[in-house]
């Protein structure tokens, strides 16, 4: 992809940790050069995969490094493929993220033309199987009206001014360097931890409402425990997140949106699966919180957590 970035070309890398990425994947890469600004390259992390998600990638044209499962971690999978890519602008995204329209990659790198941009993500629209829960979820943490977010929304927004979505995000190579990348090794939350160190040096987050994907999970209750739960665990590792940011006023904000869809809509009986599932959110993010705090964070993060009182420019 070729776009202009301070009167000068810019190159831009694709990165997509894979695993088992299914038969759609292909249909993404497809998406990905038809974009009306296409990327220069494409790499694969992929963590062995067994249904040939690395062939299909390299049929596609895509760069692809094979990593062994064992040796996957958010934050430092993508550390890796980022440090192999040409890109001055880096855009990073998930196997299970479809753009939306031909314009989502020239919407998304658009805002960071602008030196106090560190780090920008898309719109996700929920896809057509999506419940009405998981619904009402996307359209309040993404609405239809983009948004610059700086430290100061901090005490308004609590810990989602900190949010930023690897689903599908892009900033610029210089820095990503001058961050350190992102922390690890990290179960979850590499992006918001990203994000938050850069707000806290001056950086502005721009969400961008114009550069969509569909993207959506109908989770179990199993599987929004162990969300939560990695979510918790990243955090506690973490302190100075909770310390500057709330996380409880974030859930009490989804709670309040999900119940206005459901007396929207009056489905009321989905409001035991309501209760089922905020109880598995709860309890998991509490109980990874006290886990993460016992283990402390990684020798790596915190030489990154180090930085976050510097104020050196992005």
């Amino acid at each position: 992809m070729r776009t202009e970035e301070r009167g000068e070309t810019a190159r831009l890398s694709v990165i997509i940790p894979t695993w088992n990425a299914g038969p759609e994947f292909s249909e993404l890469l497809k998406s990905l050069r038809g974009q009306s600004v296409p990327p220069n390259e494409i790499i694969v992390i992929d963590s062995s995969s067994t249904d040939g998600t690395a062939d299909v990638a390299r049929a596609e044209g895509a760069a692809v490094i094979s990593i062994p499962q064992s040796e996957f971690d958010h934050g430092g999978a993508r550390n890796r493929a980022a440090n192999a890519s040409t890109g001055d602008l880096l855009v990073f995204m998930t196997q299970d993220a479809m753009p939306a329209d031909s314009f989502m990659l020239e919407s998304l790198v658009r805002p960071l033309a602008a030196k106090e941009v560190a780090y920008a993500y898309a719109r996700q629209l929920p896809r057509e199987d999506a419940n009405l829960l998981e619904r009402s979820s996307r359209e309040l943490n993404y609405p239809a009206e983009s948004m610059l977010k700086s430290e100061r929304d901090v005490q308004r927004l609590g810990i989602k001014a900190f949010f930023c979505s690897n689903v599908c995000s892009a900033m610029r190579r210089e820095t990503f360097v001058h961050m350190g990348g992102f922390d690890e090794p990290v179960m979850f939350n590499e992006d918001l931890l990203f994000s938050a160190r850069c707000m806290l040096q001056g950086g502005l987050i721009a969400y961008v409402a114009e550069a969509k994907v569909v993207h959506s999970h109908n989770f179990t209750l199993r599987k929004l425990y162990r969300r939560f739960y990695d979510n918790g665990v990243s955090i506690g590792q973490h302190p100075w997140i909770a310390v500057r940011a709330k996380a409880e006023k974030a859930g009490a904000g989804m709670l309040r949106a999900q119940i206005a869809a459901i007396c929207r809509e009056r489905k009321f009986g989905l409001f035991i699966r309501l209760f089922l599932e905020n109880a598995s959110k709860y309890i998991g993010y509490k109980l990874g919180m006290r886990a993460g705090l016992k283990v402390g964070a990684p020798d790596s993060a915190r030489k990154l957590d180090d930085r976050n009182g510097t104020t050196a420019a992005l």
